[in-house]
């Protein structure tokens, strides 16, 4: 039953209802897992965040892998890829979603041709006019070409830095993914390879009516709350990169319609808006390790107010000033960030490196040390290595040594 009037609730029970949202409280398939399960992780989450940096293993597959258990990640690939259930789009960064959402997204694509987001590239698109349109000509005739298949690049000369060190063409293309002309499918590399927008996305969804700019936001609004359970307007807006004055608007507009519903959460100094239908698990069960992407941590203040943990990547810190590692992961234990791992796959010697484990504080137990091993074991069953080594850093490596061996 749809909950009503303002709800006011303890930092736990915000975590609890953000958890449950993601599907950590549904029970692991027990049996092998298989694309329906996938399908079910994205209804959960809507959207899935791509990264290309490879250090443990491409970021998109461990958001299923810590809501399912390990899982032949190629089933993400026939889904998204293959069979073209989902499709990449830039959202929250760029990202994978199913294609029944794509008129939700046409009024972003829009704006970007309007030159309203994305300027740099807007510009270059109507200096570069007709070289743009001979791009996008050479890709519907080829129907998969990479950036560096183009006929005519036009390498960018006297600058290798920056957004701009890229060649002409391969900015064209990225305005025509940018603004629906074109999608991307991927290789074995992960390359980008770019097809026509309506090889990807299915024709019935195209010919579908395309909502208004206020009905759009608001299924994306209702989305991303019953994606996140609760949170304030920043959290929500942030989901799908929505612009906040208008999230606001529209979250008060759910409210009205029973969607949604004020809520307030102590120790939050923002006030937040609750799915009106979300559910509150009693626990949450498991260990694994999360994507530094995985929508429950990707908003880096949202996962230190709901876990109290403050995450940094740091893969972009200087390495003098860098406190945990290099690729630093969040380890999750019944609901509860506890650890964070350093962590490389060594794919030649098949190996899952832990360069580095740091407890939280109070968490330097031997308890926590077995879960995180538990986790670990999962990891590399993912990643496909064969042993794990625990380098000597960190005040849960001894411990967690120990644990694995």
């Amino acid at each position: 039953m749809a909950r009503t009037g303002q709800w006011n609730m303890s930092a736990d029970v915000a975590r609890r209802i953000a958890l449950g949202a993601q599907g950590f409280a549904d029970p692991r398939p027990t049996g092998k897992i298989d694309r329906r399960h996938l399908r079910r992780v994205m209804r959960r989450m809507q959207v899935v965040q791509l990264d290309s940096v490879p250090v443990v293993i491409r970021t998109q597959y461990m958001p299923f892998h810590s809501r399912l258990g390990p899982y032949r990640t190629g089933l993400l690939d026939e889904i998204a890829y293959r069979h073209d259930e989902w499709y990449e789009a830039w959202s929250h960064e760029a990202s994978l979603l199913p294609v029944q959402t794509e008129p939700q997204f046409r009024w972003m694509r829009d704006r970007a041709r309007e030159g309203k987001t994305w300027k740099p590239l807007a510009e270059m698109a109507k200096k570069e006019a007709n070289y743009v349109q001979a791009v996008l000509d050479e890709v519907r005739e080829r129907q998969h070409v990479a950036g560096g298949e183009l006929s005519d690049p036009r390498p960018v000369e006297g600058n290798n830095e920056g957004w701009w060190h890229r060649s002409v063409g391969v900015l064209a293309l990225d305005w025509l993914f940018r603004v629906g002309e074109l999608g991307v499918r991927r290789r074995d590399n992960f390359e980008k390879v770019f097809s026509p927008f309506e090889d990807i996305v299915p024709e019935d969804v195209l010919a579908s009516p395309t909502p208004s700019i206020e009905d759009a936001q608001r299924e994306l609004t209702r989305q991303a709350l019953a994606g996140l359970g609760i949170g304030t307007v920043s959290d929500v807006a942030d989901y799908f990169r929505l612009p906040v004055r208008e999230i606001r608007v529209r979250l008060d507009e759910l409210v009205e319609s029973g969607d949604a519903v004020p809520a307030s959460v102590r120790g939050w100094t923002k006030p937040a808006y609750a799915d009106a239908n979300a559910s509150i698990p009693r626990s949450i069960r498991g260990a694994t390790v999360l994507s530094p992407f995985d929508p429950v941590v990707w908003c880096r203040e949202r996962a230190e107010r709901l876990f109290d943990f403050a995450y940094k990547i740091e893969i972009y810190v200087p390495a003098a000033q860098r406190r945990y590692g290099y690729y630093v992961l969040p380890v999750m234990i019944d609901g509860h960030l506890v650890a964070r791992l350093d962590v490389k796959t060594d794919r030649e010697s098949s190996v899952l490196r832990i360069k580095a484990a740091h407890a939280e504080p109070g968490q330097v137990t031997g308890e926590t040390a077995e879960g995180v091993a538990t986790a670990v074991l999962d990891l590399a069953e993912l990643v496909g290595v064969d042993d794990v080594d625990v380098e000597d850093r960190g005040d849960l490596a001894r411990l967690l040594r120990t644990s694995l061996s």
